[in-house]
């Protein structure tokens, strides 16, 4: 007999207002911009990055570029494991307001993607297995066990019940791959690029099902990566599309400034990098350096709070539920 996980929802806006809760990951995105002195600026002036860059892509009947706001939720799935609970993932869900009907269109969940169990996959277990090799390596079936957990939760009735549409993830693009500009072309998501080599996101990202294309919109200066899994060209709407780019575009543009808030747009040939400097700073403070603690102070939680209290347990479970 295996153990059953058990999948609940919690959701609370995401607005100038927000305090993260205890079980937020500290590394989230939106829970960076919440901290000190000056959070309550830095919403807002995130929040307006992210309608403006939305009216921009949305411009049909559109004359002002002020028909649309984005509001935005965070989303956390939870586990329970017999009578312990553990925040596995956050999202984001875009809501789309059209201030001349007065609709509220549901945007495409996901967007942002965060996770305690990658944290420890990426922070603590890839680190100790690669200690002292002189060549980087994955170790066996890397991400397998995240990726059940991610798949089982798309197919749970909390998600089920929330949500209409598979969700769509939307992050930078690696500083370790090269990109070549196609002659594939989306009217929303803009050009396609392609790259030369999976990174390891990419391969975690694969356990979980989810495919992905990169592509850079209108008026964007580097392509983003998008994962999917289902068709990302043809199964979403330009206004979901759009939401999840204004959203998106915005975090990068404050956490990667050096890629996606760049002077010069990516060419036919395009290699990111951290290191560039020809490059403008947003209104929104993030200190990164911090972060990058975090998600090592975080991959540790999961280690002592689930991967080895309840590891071999999920261990079982993995192997029964495997796609």
């Amino acid at each position: 007999m295996t153990t059953e996980l058990t999948y609940t929802i919690r959701t609370i806006p995401f607005d100038e207002d927000y305090h993260p809760a205890d079980g937020t990951r500290a590394t989230t995105n939106f829970a960076n911009l919440a901290r000190g002195p000056r959070r309550q600026e830095n919403l807002r002036n995130a929040f307006a990055m992210i309608d403006r860059r939305f009216n921009a892509l949305a411009d049909w009947d559109n004359p002002d570029a002020d028909r649309y706001k984005v509001e935005l939720e965070i989303v956390t799935a939870e586990i329970a494991i017999g009578t312990t609970a553990f925040p596995l993932i956050e999202i984001l869900k875009p809501t789309i307001l059209d201030g001349e009907t007065g609709k509220r269109i549901p945007g495409i969940a996901g967007n942002n993607f965060s996770s305690y169990v990658r944290d420890y996959d990426f922070s603590i277990l890839l680190p100790q297995h690669n200690a002292g090799r002189d060549e980087f390596a994955l170790p066996q079936d890397f991400g397998r066990l995240h990726g059940n957990l991610f798949r089982r939760f798309l197919g749970s009735s909390a998600y089920r019940t929330a949500f209409a549409k598979p969700p769509v993830i939307c992050l930078s693009v690696s500083s370790s791959r090269t990109y070549h500009q196609t002659a594939n072309s989306h009217p929303v998501l803009g050009v396609e690029y392609s790259q030369n080599a999976q990174s390891a996101t990419d391969l975690y990202f694969g356990e979980m099902g989810l495919r992905a294309r990169y592509f850079m919109p209108r008026g964007a200066v580097a392509p983003l990566a998008f994962y999917a899994g289902g068709d990302l060209l043809n199964d979403y709407s330009s206004l979901e599309l759009i939401g999840t780019i204004g959203t998106m575009e915005t975090f990068q543009r404050i956490y990667r400034p050096e890629i996606y808030n760049a002077n010069a747009a990516a060419g036919l040939c395009f290699r990111p990098g951290l290191t560039h400097q020809d490059y403008s700073l947003t209104r929104v403070e993030y200190d990164r350096e911090e972060r990058s603690r975090l998600a090592v102070q975080q991959g540790k939680l999961a280690e002592e709070k689930l991967i080895k209290p309840y590891g071999p347990i999920l261990e079982v479970w993995s192997a029964s539920h495997a796609a």
